[in-house]
C-alpha cells in the first residue's frame, strides 16, 4: 500500500477512515461467515449439525450437587447427602441412639 498519508487532506483522511471502516466491517462479516461454514462442515463430518452441538449441554469435571438423604430433625434447614463427613448433627444423633434410617427423608 503506497497510500502517503502525509499528504492527504483532513477531509481525504475522513473518507480514507469510513472506507475503512466498512472494509473492516465487510471482513468480519465474511471471515464470520466463513468460520461458520467451516464449522457446520465439521459438525457434520460427525453426524451433528451446529444447532444440535450448541443445545445439549456438555459434561464438565464437576457433576451436579446430590440430593440431600437425611435431615436433623432437630432443625429440617441442616441436610446432608451421605457423602462425605458426617454432620456434626448426625454424630450427636446416633451417639442419642438414633437409627440413620430415622435422619432420612
Amino acid at each position: 500500500m503506497g497510500i502517503n498519508l502525509d499528504k492527504l487532506s483532513r477531509k481525504e483522511l475522513l473518507e480514507l477512515r469510513d472506507q475503512v471502516d466498512k472494509a473492516l466491517e465487510n471482513a468480519e462479516a465474511r471471515e464470520r461467515q466463513e468460520a461458520l461454514m467451516a464449522a457446520e462442515k465439521a459438525a457434520a463430518a460427525y453426524g451433528f449439525s451446529l444447532s444440535d452441538l450448541a443445545s445439549q449441554p456438555t459434561r464438565s469435571g464437576k457433576g451436579s450437587k446430590a440430593k440431600a438423604k437425611y435431615r436433623n430433625p432437630a432443625d429440617p434447614t441442616q441436610t446432608w447427602t451421605g457423602r462425605g463427613r458426617k454432620p456434626k448433627w448426625v454424630h450427636e444423633a446416633l451417639k442419642a441412639g438414633a437409627d440413620i434410617s430415622d435422619l432420612e427423608i
